[in-house]
């Protein structure tokens, strides 16, 4: 059996560390790539940087690219303000970065290919961020054409598969397969807030805090960590 090889692209959340994980246990080696994309919560690279040990991928590798150089988002830009009050339907909060994803994908592509890996793992998940546009299966679909048209592997017919194991599975779920997993939850990072605690009131918190709740997990909660 020939052996294959995943790039999951991973940002030290719990989302990216499950579908790593879900690779893994399906006999795939994993090589780990993060971002340092200027983002105000830089404290998600050392839980991946943890998370790459603890699952002792096969190597894990960090790229510096500054989005913060033109903002955009209050991920990147701290004169904007990080929203508390939910996920609102239909509206695109402003903790959407421009681009990010597109790009991220295309060098995780770039890095596949070199390294020989068949798929590129990927977290998103369009049950709780429906409003992002590049979390989206049309976004996908549609990367995944672009993807085997440009690249060699690709037009040999042998072309690298976006994955999104968790796109349509909602929080409690992901959750309970990182514990089926034996993921160290303790060690994710999910605060939208560049503090040394997660803040627990920004959304990406509280969806978390809610969905672990939900299971029965309230020690896993963000004002546990």
């Amino acid at each position: 059996m020939i052996e294959q090889t995943t790039v999951a692209l991973l940002s030290g959340g719990i989302d990216s560390a499950t579908a790593a994980g879900i690779a893994i246990e399906a006999g795939q080696k994993v090589i780990g790539l993060s971002f340092d994309y200027g983002q105000r919560h830089l404290r998600e690279l050392r839980a991946a940087d943890a998370l790459a040990n603890d699952l002792n991928l096969e190597d894990h590798i960090t790229i510096k690219i500054d989005l913060s150089s033109w903002g955009g988002s209050s991920l990147t830009d701290k004169s904007q303000q990080i929203p508390t009050k939910g996920i609102q339907k239909n509206i695109i909060p402003n903790t959407y970065v421009p681009g990010r994803n597109t790009i991220f994908v295309a060098i995780g592509l770039s890095l596949a290919e070199a390294r020989g890996a068949n798929r590129i793992a990927l977290g998103i998940n369009a049950m709780d961020y429906s409003g992002y546009p590049d979390c989206r299966p049309d976004y996908l679909n549609a990367y995944q054409e672009l993807a085997n048209l440009s690249s060699k592997v690709g037009r040999e017919g042998k072309g690298i598969t976006l994955w999104a194991p968790l796109l349509d599975w909602k929080k409690t779920k992901i959750f309970q397969e990182a514990l089926r997993l034996k993921i160290p939850i303790e060690k994710t990072w999910s605060c939208y807030k560049g503090d040394i605690k997660p803040c627990g009131h920004c959304d990406s918190c509280r969806i978390r805090d809610q969905a672990l709740q939900e299971i029965g997990r309230k020690d896993l909660c963000s004002q546990n960590i």
